[in-house]
């Protein structure tokens, strides 16, 4: 499988804080993919996404991008990374600069990366990218950021992205400040790009439901560490670690003589009670063996195209490969493959 990306054994600290711990994922530049990271605030989802775009180094491990180390890309091969490796970030109200009408966010990488030879063909380009995140040229081009709506204002910032045909998006939790009514039309969008043209999509969330629907596999991180991966059918129809069972179970359901939030999972001791050098998720966990208290839990695989971190599954065998996309699903290929 040839590489788009890689994150090879990375660690992020500030300090003697862990935001990231020992994670090791690959991306295939031959089959686009949609992958989810999830996981609570403070789990490392938007440090993962900041190291994977190359705004922040690792303190330990490397990320390479087409076999290249992004530390140490030359200024033409950096220039090429990023405008191949795209983000969508949360707020897209903060990347405006409310002085300037929004066609200055499009116009502005044309012009940087020479996408046309002309202004009619810089604006043909523009206009088919608003046409292909389902917003209207004519509604929108001309218009103050103020002007507009929170999900118009989203969906032009993967608009922006389009122009720059990129082989990889990273999405920081695109919807989660807009209205529930647009979420399904954003991140169907999304979807569109990856199976119309290519794009893969690296999908940072804390909804799981929005994963499911959308994903091909997902990565479940707990306070830096993975805690369950694999596809996305598998961790969240029949989830295997504790962590995955406590988010899953906080899914609201359409039933309604059944409880918002599933049972709760009670810390078993005190977080400041008893110092773990093993699991995690050890203070929160109802399952909690001595030996989840003393040593990290290896990455095992209860079941084909999954892995846990957890010692409920230590009759199972553990991982061969670091890699985390070892055990992830291949995506269904692609309309315009051969």
């Amino acid at each position: 499988m040839s590489a788009l990306i890689e994150m090879k054994n990375i660690t992020k600290t500030y300090g003697s804080f862990v935001a990231l711990d020992d994670v090791t994922l690959t991306l295939s530049d031959s089959q686009p993919s949609m992958t989810a990271i999830a996981g609570e605030s403070g789990s490392g989802k938007t440090t993962l996404a900041r190291m994977m775009l190359g705004f922040i180094d690792p303190s330990r491990g490397e990320v390479r991008y087409r076999g290249k180390s992004v530390a140490t890309m030359s200024r033409v091969e950096r220039r090429a990374f990023r405008r191949e490796v795209q983000p969508v970030f949360q707020d897209p109200f903060e990347v405006f600069n409310p002085f300037y009408r929004i066609d200055h966010v499009l116009t502005t990488p044309v012009k940087r990366y020479k996408l046309a030879d002309s202004e009619a063909g810089g604006r043909a380009l523009i206009e088919d990218a608003l046409s292909r995140v389902g917003l209207r040229p004519k509604d929108t081009l001309g218009r103050f950021p103020h002007e507009l709506s929170g999900g118009q204002r989203q969906r032009i910032m993967v608009a922006r992205a389009v122009l720059l045909r990129p082989r990889l998006i990273v999405a920081d939790e695109p919807v989660s400040m807009v209205d529930a009514s647009l979420r399904a039309t954003i991140l169907d969008e999304l979807r569109t790009l990856n199976r119309e043209l290519g794009i893969s999509i690296v999908y940072i969330t804390h909804d799981l439901t929005t994963a499911f629907q959308i994903c091909d596999n997902i990565m479940i991180l707990y306070r830096g560490s993975v805690a369950e991966a694999g596809s996305v059918e598998r961790v969240i129809v029949d989830p295997k670690h504790p962590y995955s069972q406590l988010l899953v179970s906080s899914i609201p359901l359409p039933d309604l003589s059944k409880v918002w939030g599933g049972e709760e999972i009670r810390s078993v001791e005190a977080a400041s009670g008893r110092v773990t050098h093993g699991c995690r998720f050890a203070p929160r966990c109802p399952h909690a063996m001595a030996e989840c208290w003393a040593t990290v839990p290896p990455r095992f695989v209860p079941d084909s195209n999954r892995l846990a971190a957890c010692f409920l599954y230590k009759d199972q065998p553990v991982a061969a490969d670091p890699d985390i996309a070892s055990v992830f699903r291949a995506p269904e290929p692609l309309p315009f493959a051969s």
